[in-house]
């Protein structure tokens, strides 16, 4: 079907649409082939809203506006998310290879929306989203070697509970875990008071997709310097009733079972998950036990109401073998660190998620969403130089009305709303006495410490999208947040106490996106917008333990030009972003002692850097499909003014940040056979700020295969057998900065990276 053609059948129909039911909304689904495709499902949120004919054209009911994002759902083809944001638009489905991210829309949308997707504000320039099938195609223990597959994302994995995550450079002088990003499940929000965020325990089997934004662009969600993560779950759409379970078994004791039964109908739907994930580990004190349960459940009273449930648990045990010195890592990377080992440490956590969400309509064009929730963190965690234990409550409202209005005779997309976080975060030190427990590990001594906080964080903020013509968007945003902490010191007292409030001043955050559509093919971006990151008690305090008055958040401002192409009637994707992230006041950590910091503002960076996408689609025969693709990101991110007492490191490189990165892979398909290999190319990076040492670039090779049987008209079966570093490189997955030795041992930089290892699974799914 030519394009010429296409165009005459949904321009005739949108008008035979137009006489019999006024405003009409159609647009087409084709294949690779450029044929209509008959029987697709279309569905906005949960419910089924439209289905193509014979040529492969839908209408969506009267009730929906547009922009809106549906779900296209057909047998033997692969399920896709799509933004249809105006009349006659032509999307395309490919068969059933998993060929994430050739997106036939030309820009991916983040959404404040309800849940039914009628309503929604979009940010209107390019996002990264990991679909459930792009996570398919690695191994099931995590979610790190996907979202590594992102040009301006990385993350450092010291172990399955030990991550990292930079975008951008942001982040890289964080030494344990995630704090200058923002993460959400569902709409809410995982990251706590303190602003660390650990996505470890979320299984990556039971996500729909994970949504990435780079950057401070998220107005609706925080505009942390570093960004944005969205994770959504699986749900059932009407009329399904299903169970799946899948077992998967591996290298080092893998074993991994996850267990899901879901049914829904046009009123109601639930959906129940179960995982359960167990390892030793390759190297020393390295083992990992982690079993989860979820709910989620939706109730539409009438088309104006609706209420959502979420809650999860999770418990899980893991091992802390930490990072390793130079002469340990080249000799023995299965080691750990010697204390650490001695003092068997490991972490153990139990964490509840519960949230309840209401959504009323109050007309066609106007919603809101208003959701409650309540976190909590039981840890306890043996460290050779104490023991910490610790729990957290939170709590916390959102609401966000959307809509749209007439603007410049155009209707014009809005959103506004508020979030309040809380949480009450209790922290003891206990003397840690393993050295006297004749080699059986941890024992608690005497008292070391006893602390309670108080952090609150309020975000307020609107979004306006105008379409100032027919090509030219533009979106204008505010993110108003005003952060206190309450630090009370139980141990102490009198004098010696070290209570203390700390209230910063409100940072206004705003956000301007422009969009230039030149062709249906061709469109180009820019963004200019502000972030900020604030310091966690922990940083703010000195080395006396007294609250330092003077350390306060660092800011920054995106400026960020970019273009999304299609060439070779679509079948080559191509997207290019250059971007300057410039920030000041820059918080840093001092080390004061084994694996203790402190906190402090130490000057100016600049991030820069260049990021490609490609993909491109090519069908070879009538049943073979192949899909190459290849990402890369070129940085300069360095220190623009910093001087650490004598030292002056201005002009020296940003540490922990790899100037090159390249990704890629070709996924194949055949009949019921997929085959999906990738390699993750890593340079060299500093691993100190005099850039007098750096780690050694490498290059891991991966490769996965699936084989997928109905084995009758309602049960399917799926084989899957992957290798994780094929070719067995010895490597660093995670740097220490700014490492020191303490007595006669060597800094300890390292964590040694996985060797080659190897997991196969199966999986059955069973229809009503």
């Amino acid at each position: 079907m030519s394009g010429v053609f296409k165009m005459v059948v949904i321009v005739v129909l949108t008008g035979v649409c137009g006489v019999c039911f006024g405003q009409a909304r159609v647009g087409m689904v084709v294949g690779v082939d450029d044929l209509g495709i008959a029987e697709v499902g279309v569905y906005s949120g949960d419910e089924r809203v439209s289905e193509t004919n014979e040529l492969g054209v839908f209408r969506l009911p009267d009730s929906l506006r547009l922009p809106i994002m549906l779900r296209l759902e057909k047998a033997e083809f692969q399920n896709k998310v799509v933004r249809m944001t105006e009349n006659n638009e032509v999307f395309v489905l490919v068969p059933s290879l998993k060929l994430q991210d050739l997106e036939e829309v030309l820009l991916r949308a983040t959404l404040i929306k309800d849940s039914s997707n009628t309503s929604a504000t979009e940010l209107i320039i390019p996002t990264e989203i990991i679909s459930s099938e792009k996570l398919e195609e690695f191994s099931p223990i995590g979610l790190v070697s996907a979202i590594n597959e992102i040009p301006g994302v990385y993350i450092q994995r010291g172990a399955i509970n030990t991550n990292r995550i930079t975008i951008r450079g942001v982040g890289s002088r964080t030494l344990y875990g995630t704090n200058k990003i923002r993460a959400y499940y569902n709409g809410i929000p995982i990251t706590n008071g303190g602003g660390e965020t650990a996505i470890d325990s979320y299984n990556a089997e039971d996500l729909q997709w994970l949504e990435v934004v780079k950057g401070p662009k998220a107005t609706e969600y925080g505009t942390n310097l570093g960004g944005t993560l969205l994770l959504t779950s699986k749900q059932a759409v009407p009329g399904e009733t299903l169970f799946k379970s899948s077992l998967t078994l591996g290298s080092f004791a893998l074993i991994k079972n996850t267990v899901s039964a879901a049914t829904a109908t046009e009123k109601f739907s639930i959906n129940l998950n179960y995982d359960h994930l167990q390892t030793d580990g390759f190297r020393e004190n390295n083992n990992y036990n982690r079993k989860g349960f979820q709910l989620t459940s939706n109730y539409k009273f009438n088309l104006q109401n609706e209420v959502g449930l979420l809650v999860k648990y999770t418990d899980y045990v893991a091992q802390i073998p930490s990072s390793i010195g130079k002469t340990a890592f080249e000799e023995d990377p299965s080691q750990a660190a010697y204390t650490w080992k001695a003092a068997q440490g490991f972490e153990a956590n139990k964490q509840t998620l519960i949230g309840f969400s209401f959504t009323h309509r109050f007309s066609e064009n106007t919603s809101n969403t208003s959701s409650v929730y309540y976190t909590y963190l039981d840890h306890y965690e043996p460290r050779p130089f104490n023991i910490l234990d610790e729990y957290t409550n939170g709590y916390g409202a959102r609401t966000v009305f959307s809509g749209s209005l007439r603007l410049l005779n155009r209707m014009s997309d809005f959103s506004f709303g508020a979030e309040y976080y809380k949480d009450e975060y209790r922290w003891e030190t206990i003397e840690n006495l393993y050295e006297e427990n004749n080699g059986n590990g941890s024992l608690e001594g005497e008292l070391l410490s006893d602390n309670f906080e108080l952090r609150n964080n309020l975000n307020a903020f609107a979004s306006l999208v105008v379409p100032i013509s027919e090509k030219l968007k533009a979106q204008i945003g505010f993110n108003l947040n005003t952060t206190n902490y309450t630090f009370n010191d139980n141990f102490n007292f009198g004098a010696a106490s070290k209570s203390a409030n700390r209230n910063f001043d409100p940072i206004l955050a705003p956000n301007v996106n422009v969009l230039y559509t030149f062709s249906k093919n061709i469109s180009g971006y820019i963004n200019l917008s502000r972030g900020f990151n604030y310091p966690s008690i922990e940083e703010t305090l000195t080395p006396d333990g007294i609250i330092n008055p003077e350390l306060g958040p660092e800011k920054g401002w995106n400026y960020e030009v970019g273009s999304e192409l299609f060439l070779f009637k679509r079948k080559l994707y191509l997207q290019v972003t250059t971007y300057l992230l410039s920030i000041d006041d820059l918080l840093v950590a001092d080390r004061i002692g084994d694996d203790e910091y402190i906190g402090r503002n130490a000057g100016k960076t600049e991030h820069k850097g260049i990021e490609v996408q490609t993909r491109y689609l090519q069908q070879i025969g009538s049943k073979l499909y192949m899909a190459p693709y290849l990402n890369a990101e070129f940085t300069d991110h360095t220190f623009i003014n910093f001087v650490d007492g004598e030292s002056d490191y201005s002009g020296n490189q940003l540490t922990g940040v790899p100037a090159v990165k390249l990704n890629g892979g070709i996924n194949l398909s055949y009949n019921k056979f997929t085959l999906n290999t990738n390699f993750l190319h890593l340079g060299e990076m500093p691993m100190n700020d005099s850039n007098s040492l750096y780690s050694d670039k490498y290059t891991v090779f991966n490769l996965k295969t699936t084989y997928k049987q109905a084995l009758s008209k309602r049960i399917k079966m799926q084989l899957n057998f992957g290798i994780d570093n094929i070719t067995d490189k010895k490597y660093a997955s995670s740097i220490l900065i700014n490492a020191t030795s303490f007595g006669t041992s060597e800094p300890r930089y390292y964590y040694p990276g996985r060797p080659r290892n190897w997991y196969g699974g199966i999986g059955l799914r069973g229809e009503m």
